[in-house]
Order: structure tokens, then C-alpha cells, then sequence
């Protein structure tokens, strides 16, 4: 079998969990088209009375449909037909340039229906993705390793811990019950960085152990667009922002760095070290591709 050759440039630079690493099946909507034809201008008939639409003028667009505004983006161009997009952006309609905003707006109407329910899906995967902000404050909810933990203000306490509460696990913070936000949001991001060193070093550890794979040392990331890297010398880096997850997708995004200490590619060579070092990784994978750096607390 002819082993793939690894590519020059990451051979250089090295490799890493990107958090834009394309996936075979995304759990996002598929953007989706339709086209209405129109063979000739026509003089359409007026339009109905729960139909409203903006200006003229400009690119963004609205339209009220069952008593809701619609907002869409209005695109003239060289074709014989009226095209709907929606992604997530929203509504895109490619119009041809004879055809009038009545026209435009009678089509927008008839698909209705088709239209809300594609849009409706859209806004639904958006409102999964987003996780809820944190109340840096007392009694503030905060996700660590999987769970929630409730942050409690203790002036009494010399340094941070984490104790059971009568609700659940609690973060209790050396800090006054006046404690600006600013204050209570660097204890906080000290404390995980804390256990992001204690935690990954760890599973690190263990995983390179257990597999008998050697990497020439480690360290926290702050990147906004990677989860880990893997340098072409064996150094691997692991974003402190994972203590947000349960230890499967933490184990996940370290076997992936162990994986390019051999393999500085995603070729199938490199997918057959992931899945010697962590078997049955596959849903972790599938749920830190789902996951927004930009939308966590810290």
C-alpha cells in the first residue's frame, strides 16, 4: 500500500484542530434554492392587502408575511428566473431586472410557507449553537467540564475552590459579595486556566501513556481559532477553553494533537491514529465541530 505523502507545508509548520476543520456532516440546514420561471415581463395583479414591502432604494428588503416582518436581500441579475436562497444569512431573491417589486413580492407570497419553515430551521440551529451568557456575579451559572457550576462570592476563603452546594457543584470565589464584575470575571478565568493545566495534563498523560506515543512538551492557548496544535518537533498546544466540555470531547481534541505527532495531515493515515488512540471518538468529533469559540463565556 503507498503510504499518502504528508504535505510540505505542514511539514514545516505543523497541524492542528481548527475550529473551522470542515466535517463530513454538518448538523446546520443545508442552505436551500428555488426558482420561480418568468418567460416574459408581465403586469401582475395588485398585490394582496397583507402584503407590505420596504423602499425602493437599497439592498435589505422586508415584506410582511402572516403578520410578521420578513426580511430578505434583493439581488438584480442577467436571468429568466426569480431564485430564493436561504442560508444563514437569511433570504437572498435573485430577481431578473424586468421584473417588478410586485412581481417579486406576489413570489415571495406564494412560497410562504416553504419560505418561514427553511428560515424557522435556520433560526433554530442558531439558537442551539448559542450558549447562555454568564452572569459574572453571585449565583451566575458557568459550564466546567459538562456540567454547570454556580458561583458563589465568599470573603472568608483565601483562595478559590470548588465544594458541593445544596443545588450542585459551586465555584466559591475569595471575593466580597460587592465585588465588581470585572474582578469576579478574572478569578474566574484564573481558576479554569487552574484546572485547564491540572485537567488536560492529565488526560494528556494518560492518553500518550496508554498509546505509547512521545510529543516534546506541551501548553495552554488562548486562540480564538484553534481547539490544539501539533508543531512538527512533537509541541502541543490545547485551547484552556475545553474545561468547558465533558472529558469525551476533551479526549477527543488531545488524541487528535497525539495523531500528528505521527501523521501532519488529515489523511486516512492520520484518522486510523485517532482512532487507535481513542476509539468510538466519532460523536465527540461531531460535537466540537458544532461548537463556537466566539460563544463561550471566557
Amino acid at each position: 500500500m503507498t503510504k499518502t505523502p504528508r504535505a510540505p507545508a505542514q511539514s514545516r509548520r505543523g497541524a492542528g484542530l481548527a475550529v473551522t476543520e470542515p466535517a463530513p456532516s454538518q448538523k446546520a440546514p443545508a442552505p436551500v434554492q428555488l426558482s420561480l420561471g418568468f418567460d416574459a415581463p408581465t403586469s401582475p395583479p395588485v398585490a394582496p392587502s397583507s402584503l407590505a414591502s420596504a423602499a425602493a432604494s437599497g439592498p435589505d428588503r422586508h415584506v410582511v408575511l402572516s403578520g410578521e416582518i420578513c426580511s430578505y436581500t434583493l439581488r438584480r441579475a442577467r436571468r429568466r428566473t426569480i431564485g430564493f436562497q436561504i442560508d444563514d444569512r437569511g433570504l437572498t431573491i435573485s430577481a431578473p431586472r424586468w421584473v417588478s417589486l410586485r412581481d417579486i413580492e406576489i413570489a415571495i407570497l406564494e412560497k410562504e410557507r416553504w419560505i418561514r419553515t427553511r428560515l424557522e430551521q435556520w433560526r433554530q440551529w442558531r439558537a442551539k449553537r448559542q450558549l447562555p451568557q454568564v452572569s459574572f456575579s453571585e449565583g451566575g451559572k458557568l459550564p466546567f467540564l459538562g456540567a454547570t457550576i454556580t458561583l458563589r462570592l465568599r470573603a472568608d476563603l483565601r483562595a478559590s475552590e470548588l465544594a458541593a452546594g445544596p443545588h450542585g457543584d459551586e465555584l466559591r470565589l475569595a471575593l466580597p459579595a460587592d465585588a465588581a464584575e470585572v474582578q469576579v470575571r478574572d478569578a474566574v478565568q484564573a481558576w479554569l486556566k487552574e484546572q485547564a493545566t491540572r485537567v488536560l495534563g492529565e488526560r494528556l498523560d494518560a492518553l500518550s501513556t496508554r498509546n505509547g506515543v512521545r510529543y516534546s512538551s506541551w501548553a495552554l492557548s488562548s486562540a480564538r481559532s484553534q481547539w490544539g496544535s501539533c508543531a512538527a518537533d512533537g509541541r502541543i498546544r490545547l485551547n484552556w477553553r475545553l474545561v468547558h466540555f465533558a472529558l469525551p470531547v476533551i479526549d477527543y481534541v488531545i488524541a487528535h494533537e497525539l495523531a500528528h505527532v505521527k501523521e501532519l495531515n488529515h489523511s486516512p493515515q492520520f484518522w486510523a491514529q485517532v482512532a487507535r488512540l481513542l476509539p468510538g471518538f466519532e460523536a465527540a468529533r461531531e460535537h466540537i465541530r458544532n461548537e463556537d469559540l466566539a460563544s463561550l463565556p471566557l
